[in-house]
Order: structure tokens, then C-alpha cells, then sequence
């Protein structure tokens, strides 16, 4: 793990590249193959490089049905609950339109309706996530999105992890499909002969799917390229080291690329946490991902004072920003820049992750300068309405006729104009 004093004007905030050649031509070639071949593409990839042979993509009601009855108990209440707490969340981000009149009898307005279709990729390979299935469904469900589809690469076995299944289940979602990768990325944008085209693609992935993402927005919109995940924990001497140690690896054991940051005014913490990160990881089950993430993307950083801590996390925009400080309410007022705020001790980021109700889905690689999580508002469209009255055309026409040929569009200035002519014929 990297140890380094801040200092003014030093950047802390990482640049991870652009993907390689190979890989972007790889996702290139996908999507080609998805368009002209559809479901023999689709089969053929997941044959491939999924090793599994399936007859057919689509997730039978026998199968969900199946996956609930083998899920515990226990974890199934448990994710219903979070599935309530995510949508009462969701439900106070509902976004209603408005209407204007003037006094002239024109009125202006904005009408909110949701997209007709969403798909969410939810990822497989080295772990499989309940919890993506409940972040990525509900905000399109209370934005009132008709049609929710659900792809996710299939285990050796050939079917989807209990859990996602069972979370689907709780949601009421059944039609999902067992596909991964740049594939199903193309095959929801595109549709295939099994898979009909939806209007978003949502969740996160690996770099094929992330670029593959990148490569059809245009054609279909896309909530974000997510990266690797990061946490970055603000903490002063009150803080408990095993705790920060703790929250930062569970971030790390994510992904060889995952960020773990501390930001500090204490030397005696500083020395703990690094202490700690190494003591935990040696009973860690995805140690040796963990490990790899700390090596490279692990990093101490002690400031004089608390506004050096701030201002590098604003510098910084992390995905999430945990405080344990003193003040650390006033604290999180200061921060611009993160996807999500965890203020204090006990809110450490797998609250926020499961159960609290916000949503985790939430921009990365510094992109929270300009970019939130994942909510409602993804999933509506906001359309403007106008209807100009006769005597609001009358009191306007040749203001808008001199703005269409100050810009040299006299098609635009006829087009008002020509409404003179009738009135005056």
C-alpha cells in the first residue's frame, strides 16, 4: 500500500487508461456477430466462453421457481426487506411534470413519462450479485418502466445463481436470460430472435461490458461506463483502525483494479490501518484479489488539517467517501465530489451496499464531479410541451422572425410568417 504526504496542488486522483486495442476490436467483432447471426451468436459465445451449451437462453418459470425453493429462508426475508427499504428510497425521487400559463392564453409545460424498456446485466464470473438485481430493478419499477429484462452469464452448470433468481422473484421480473458478456450487451440494444431490443441498458460488468456499453449508446442509452470500484474513508484520530482497515477491504476484494483510499491527520492511525489491512487479509477469502487491489491501487495519504483531507476528496470524487472524524456531518456538507456520503461510524459502506435503501449503483473513476447514482430519474424522459395562443403569436411573430434571420434561417422566419399571410387572406 502507497504512503504519502498531501500536498497543495498534488493530484491524488488516478487515471486508469484506455482499454487495449485487442479488447476494444474483440467487443467490435461481438456486436456484429449478434447483429447478423442473433441467437447462433448469442449460444455460440456462451458455448465459448461461458463453457456451457444451452438449447435455450431463456430462464424458465420451472427454474425460478426451483432457484426460490433452494434459497434460505432467511436470506430470501432478508432481501425482501431490502428490496422495501430500496423502494421507499426510490419512491421519494418520483419527479412529477408541470404546466404554465400566461396571461395571453399560451402555456408551456413538462410531461415526465418513463421509457417503454430497460434491460439490467447483472454480472457473473467470480461472484454473483442479489443485491445489483434489486438496485438496478426498483428504480425503473417506481419510475414505471413496462417492460424490465434481466441477462446474466450462466454458471457451469448452465443456470443463473440462486440468489439473483430469487431477488428476481421478489421483484416479479421473469424474463431473463442466461447471457453475459459484450454478447448480451449487443443482443439487449439490438435484439435477436429471442431477445427483443429495450430503449436503457443498465448494471455494471467487466471491460467487455463496459465497452461493449460504450460502443451502442447512441443507439440505446446507457446508464454509465462503470470502472473498477474505489472507497475513499476521511478518519482523525477518533477512528478505530480495524474498522477503517476493514471498510476499505471490503471494496478491495471486489477486484485487482478496486481503490481503497485512506485520507488522514493522524501518523498513529496511518500506521494501524496499514498494519490492520495486512493482519485481515490473511483470513480473507478473496485474499489474493484483495491483495492485488491494496498493492496497486491502495494508498495512505496524511494532510495537516482537516481542509487538506477535503479538498482532496473533492480532488479525489470517489465512488464512496466514508467519514469517521469528529464533525463528521459538518464534514460531509464540504464534500461536492462522490457517489455517496457514509457519515460516522456505523455506516459503513455495506449499509449502503444491501440495505439501507440507496442506491449503489454510482459513478466512478472521478466521474462523481459530474455524474450521480443510479435513481428514478434514469429511467424517465422529460418532454416539453407548448402550445402558443393566437394573441401570444400575434404579440411574438416578428420578434421570432428577426431572431430566425439574425442566425441566417429564413426558412424559420417564413415558417411564423406564413401565419400572417392567412390572416390577412
Amino acid at each position: 500500500m502507497k504512503r504519502a504526504q498531501l500536498a497543495s496542488g498534488v493530484s491524488i486522483r488516478r487515471s486508469l487508461g484506455e482499454a487495449n486495442a485487442d479488447q476494444l476490436a474483440a467487443v467490435k467483432e461481438v456486436i456484429g456477430k449478434v447483429r447478423a447471426e442473433g441467437d447462433d451468436a448469442l449460444l455460440h459465445y456462451t458455448q465459448k466462453w461461458d463453457g456451457v451449451e444451452l438449447d435455450d437462453l431463456h430462464v424458465s418459470p420451472e427454474e425460478m421457481a426451483a432457484a426460490v425453493d433452494r434459497f434460505d429462508a432467511q436470506l430470501l426475508e432478508d432481501l425482501a426487506e431490502a428490496a422495501d427499504n430500496i423502494r421507499t428510497y426510490h419512491q421519494l425521487q418520483e419527479l412529477q411534470g408541470f404546466r404554465h400559463t400566461n396571461p395571453n392564453g399560451s402555456y408551456m409545460g413538462q410531461r415526465v413519462t418513463p421509457i417503454r424498456s430497460a434491460g439490467l446485466y447483472v454480472p457473473g464470473g467470480t461472484a454473483a450479485y442479489p443485491s445489483s438485481v434489486l438496485m438496478n430493478v426498483i428504480p425503473a419499477q417506481v419510475a414505471g418502466v413496462k417492460r424490465i429484462v434481466l441477462v446474466s452469464p450462466p454458471g457451469k452448470d448452465g443456470k443463473l445463481s440462486d440468489g439473483v433468481l430469487a431477488a428476481a422473484h421478489i421483484l416479479g421480473i421473469d424474463e431473463i436470460y442466461k447471457v453475459g458478456g459484450a454478447q448480451a450487451i449487443a443482443a439487449l440494444a439490438y435484439g435477436t430472435e429471442t431477445i427483443a431490443p429495450v430503449d436503457k441498458i443498465t448494471g455494471p460488468g467487466n471491460v467487455f461490458v463496459a465497452l461493449a456499453k460504450r460502443e451502442v449508446f447512441g443507439d440505446v442509452a446507457i446508464d454509465m461506463i462503470a470502472g473498477p470500484s474505489e472507497i475513499a474513508v476521511i478518519a482523525d484520530d477518533t477512528a478505530f483502525a480495524d474498522e477503517v482497515a476493514a471498510d476499505m477491504l471490503s471494496q478491495a476484494e471486489h477486484d485487482p483494479m478496486a481503490s481503497a483510499v485512506l485520507l488522514t491527520t493522524s501518523e498513529e492511525l496511518a500506521d494501524k490501518v496499514a498494519a490492520e489491512v495486512v493482519r485481515q487479509l490473511q483470513s480473507l477469502p478473496r485474499q489474493s484479489i484483495a491483495a492485488r487491489s491494496i498493492a496497486d491501487h491502495g494508498s495512505i495519504f496524511i494532510g495537516e488539517t482537516m481542509d487538506e483531507l477535503i479538498n482532496a476528496a473533492n480532488e479525489l470524487a470517489p465512488e464512496h467517501l466514508e467519514i469517521m472524524a469528529e464533525g463528521a456531518e459538518s464534514i460531509a456538507d464540504r464534500i461536492d465530489n462522490a457517489g455517496a456520503i457514509f457519515i460516522g461510524r456505523y455506516s459503513s459502506e455495506p449499509v449502503g451496499d444491501y440495505f439501507a435503501g440507496t442506491n449503489h449503483v454510482l459513478p466512478t473513476n472521478s466521474t462523481a464531479r459530474f455524474s450521480s447514482a443510479l435513481s428514478v430519474y434514469d429511467f424517465l424522459k422529460r418532454t416539453s410541451i407548448i402550445h402558443y395562443s393566437e394573441q401570444a403569436w400575434q404579440e411574438n411573430e416578428a420578434k421570432i422572425a428577426r431572431l430566425a434571420r439574425l442566425e441566417g434561417l429564413e426558412g424559420h422566419a417564413r415558417a411564423v410568417e406564413s401565419r400572417s399571410w392567412k390572416k390577412e387572406n
